[in-house]
């Protein structure tokens, strides 16, 4: 490998000067050309356009984090909002990674957190990908400030809509639409409070709403609608057991809904978006507890529900 500040790794090659890196790319090809930009514009990314004439072709560039990227070619001069549309997906996601910038997985919940000043932001859970990138890419266009979300949303990617809501500094989509004309925020504030309520009840699953499973009357009266179900009362559903799990306290109820035969580390595992101090003496003392309620028990190093 001889060429001039291009260095040969493993599966790419990165464009180098000095102590500084410029970018990486997967082909040889890409990388001279990039090298080739950056030396015609003296190593200054301020001064590379954002389109780019070479050869018969053109070149949508994109610099991220002082970092050149090729984001598209194309055989005619693009329109400008082909390049805004390309400058905005290579923003999203630069390392071409599974789920783009700031959204991680753990088991079914996805989970937009980001780092600002040394110190972890969670953003919000969300239960399917669109609405994690939908929330994401808005974020990230608005220098992250939730309060630039507003009830009627627009998805640029999607082209649906979507019912956002802001609670407790964390971004909920409350609900989607394809068609404007098919929108009913009445329907969609029931169907999210109802989730809630059937979460924190044990009739249905929805663990990215772990944190508001105590706020439903607070939201019925924010959103003027009493939550209501066509098959379950939700305001009948007491039952002996019932009756036990709804007095638990929050993290206990959390703990309890993620034990199925599983392991103390198998739990801390699924509950690490709220580590904090003394995190596993935290949900031991609470597997402690509901074992002594007689929800739960142990056999060996596996808690299961009784």
């Amino acid at each position: 490998m001889t060429e001039k500040h291009i260095r040969k790794n493993r599966k790419s090659y990165t464009i180098y000067k000095g102590s500084k890196t410029y970018g990486r790319f997967d082909e040889l090809e890409d990388a001279i050309t990039a090298r080739d930009i950056l030396t015609s514009h003296d190593w200054d990314v301020t001064r590379i356009p954002n389109v780019m004439q070479i050869g018969d072709g053109y070149l949508i560039l994109t610099v991220t984090d002082d970092k050149l990227h090729i984001t598209a070619r194309t055989a005619t001069q693009p329109s400008d909002d082909l390049v805004e549309k390309m400058m905005k997906r290579q923003r999203r996601n630069p390392n071409n990674s599974r789920y783009g910038l700031n959204i991680t997985r753990v088991f079914d919940t996805f989970i937009i957190q980001k780092t600002i000043r040394g110190d972890e932001y969670i953003f919000g859970y969300y239960d399917n990908l669109e609405d994690a990138s939908f929330v994401r890419n808005h974020l990230l266009d608005n220098n992250w400030d939730t309060g630039t979300f507003s009830k009627i949303m627009h998805d640029d990617e999607t082209g649906k809509i979507k019912i956002t809501d802001v609670i407790d500094g964390k971004v909920y989509v409350i609900d989607t639409y394809g068609d404007e004309d098919d929108m009913d925020l009445e329907r969609s504030y029931n169907k999210f409070l109802v989730k809630i309520t059937k979460h924190n009840h044990g009739l249905a699953s929805h663990p990215y709403l772990d944190e508001l499973t105590g706020m439903v009357s607070e939201l019925e009266e924010k959103y003027n609608v009493k939550a209501h179900d066509d098959v379950w009362d939700l305001s009948n559903v007491a039952n002996p057991l019932g009756d036990i799990i709804f007095k638990l306290t929050p993290f206990q109820k959390i703990v309890y809904d993620n034990v199925d035969g599983t392991t103390l580390e198998e739990i801390e595992a699924r509950l690490s978006r709220y580590r904090s101090g003394n995190f596993t003496m935290k949900i031991k003392r609470n597997l402690d507890e509901l074992v002594e309620l007689d929800l739960i028990a142990k056999k060996g190093e596996v808690y299961s529900k009784r």
